[in-house]
């Protein structure tokens, strides 16, 4: 499965950025579809996804200001994230996993100013 992010930026305390995943190829195998993250000097930790289309999962470090959706349609996934802080400054990766195979798209820096 291909995978292409956009969406990431520069934004202050408080604000909102969209982050968009959209995806190709085998997609009717697709097992689990996500976001995660890696700061500066930290390993790379979950965001938020869903598996097998039955529930969203999101870290508790995120949980109440970022939605993750989808869009079949488009063969997109979306992160939303509200009230950023200046600890979600990281690279954001999309990720989708199968029997069979682990992607990730290309990164996305997301910079939050304190």
């Amino acid at each position: 499965v291909q995978l292409q992010a956009s969406g990431g930026g520069l934004v202050q305390a408080g604000g909102s950025l969209r982050l968009s995943c959209a995806f190709s190829g085998s997609t009717f195998s697709i097992k689990f579809i996500g976001w995660y993250r890696q700061a500066p000097g930290k390993e790379r930790e979950f965001v938020a996804g869903i598996s097998s289309g039955v529930s969203t999962d999101y870290s508790d470090s995120v949980k109440g200001r970022f939605t993750f959706y989808r869009d079949n349609a488009k063969n997109t996934v979306y992160l939303q994230m509200n009230s950023l802080k200046p600890e979600d400054t990281a690279v954001y990766y999309c990720n989708v996993r199968g029997f069979d195979y682990n992607d990730w798209g290309q990164g996305t820096q997301v910079t939050v100013s304190s």
